[in-house]
């Protein structure tokens, strides 16, 4: 059982007020706060043991890589991966499917080759695949969700066509909260031998994934959501894609050695690790990651499924208000339209006056808002350290706004 105040008292910015009111954080699905171990593990690391990686033989050297080496089997515990070099540290999940996409997909496909996705993916998983399309004429074919939401295994199963040379779709919506079974999807198209490249950025924040399990090609994650730093994050590449991947880009770690006329790469993970990396970012990442597994990832998902199901109550109870998404065990993530002319844009700042914070707008999810007939939703959504109290003031601001508004 999650002890949630217990949890609170870890992150520091939870005791501040906005606009005179208690802080209720409701923005997690954009970014999470840090506890106090991370901003801890970051200001010593920048204070204390700073220094650059791999190539140094001095003290403070040795100390940044072996904490920085360390992260990544963190990561691979995590998301339950077996062999931690095939986790790949970067700057988010952003950097991950860019380097897919130049470094994997792009030598092998050509004109009229296809890439699924479902209408719910985020940009981050869209724009990059529209590179292929604009540059190489690469066919993007896009699955819809049913009438509440939900995203049905079969029917992007049923898409997959001889042309078909990657799925790329995510584990969960951050607009909807809806949970896809990428298992399923991934079982089918490894029968089919189409890889799969799952953005994991929602929901590896909500409950535990077992990657060995899913049985994926690509797993992307992004530190900030994970209640580590800014720029942190990794992403799984399967030994068997790494060894038909090109380097990202080119600089120093990802070589072995260079000469006027060649070059020789590095091992993976190594080969795509170019430059100076996030060297304390990613450090602050492998702090959040062993905080949240001392929670426990199964503690966590039943406190948010606890909130799920009050919010859903709560807010199912303003006859004015339209939650889109209604998919069964849904995450704790509502988007939300106000009936009339309010726009989320009015109603997010007046919540904010009750010192409510949410995410107003198209939530880096075009295709989705214009699958939904919307240009903009509010998004509440809720992380481990959220409370039903906290849902209670949200109602009370929405009432406000329904009052200004209505």
């Amino acid at each position: 059982m999650l002890d949630v105040e217990k949890i609170r008292a870890d992150f520091p910015i939870l005791s501040r007020e906005i606009n005179g009111k208690p802080l209720v954080y409701l923005d997690n699905g954009a970014s999470a706060q840090k506890p106090q171990v991370v901003i801890d593990t970051v200001t010593r690391a920048y204070a204390h043991e700073y220094a650059n990686v791999h190539r140094g033989l001095h003290t403070l050297s040795n100390i940044a890589t072996e904490k920085y080496e360390a992260v990544r089997g963190i990561i691979a515990k995590f998301l339950g991966v077996s062999d931690e070099d095939q986790i790949i540290l970067n700057s988010g999940t952003t950097e991950g499917i860019n380097m897919v996409a130049y470094g994997w997909a792009m030598p092998r496909m050509q004109a009229g080759d296809e890439i699924l996705l479902s209408v719910m993916e985020h940009h981050a998983n869209i724009v990059p695949w529209h590179f292929l399309r604009e540059r190489q004429g690469v066919a993007l074919k896009w699955v819809d969700t049913d009438a509440v939401g939900a995203l049905d295994p079969q029917a992007v199963i049923d898409a997959i066509t001889p042309r078909t040379k990657l799925i790329a779709i995510t584990h969960l919506s951050n607009v909807l909260g809806t949970k896809v079974d990428v298992k399923t999807i991934c079982q089918a198209a490894r029968e089919r031998g189409v890889p799969v490249l799952v953005d994991g950025s929602q929901a590896a924040v909500h409950g535990p994934v077992s990657i060995d399990d899913i049985g994926c090609d690509f797993y992307a994650i992004t530190g900030h959501k994970l209640y580590g730093p800014s720029a942190s994050g990794a992403i799984f590449v399967r030994r068997e894609r790494m060894a038909e991947m090109r380097p990202f880009m080119g600089g120093g770690d990802m070589i072995r050695e260079v000469s006027k006329d060649a070059v020789t790469y590095n091992t993976p993970p190594m080969k795509f690790e170019a430059g100076t990396p996030g060297i304390v970012q990613a450090i602050g990442l492998g702090a959040a990651l062993n905080y949240m597994m001392d929670v426990g990832m199964e503690a966590i998902a039943a406190h948010e499924q606890d909130l799920a199901d009050y919010a859903q109550k709560r807010l199912s109870g303003l006859n004015w208000l339209n939650v889109q998404g209604q998919a069964p065990g849904k995450a704790a993530i509502f988007s939300f339209t106000m009936q009339g002319a309010a726009h989320a844009h009015d109603i997010s700042t007046i919540l904010d006056k009750k010192g409510v914070a949410v995410r107003a707008g198209h939530h880096c999810a075009g295709p989705l808002m214009d699958h939904l007939g919307l240009t903009a939703t509010c998004r509440a959504s809720f992380g481990m350290y959220n409370t039903k109290g906290e849902i209670d003031q949200l109602i009370e601001a929405l009432e406000l706004a329904h009052e200004l508004f209505g």
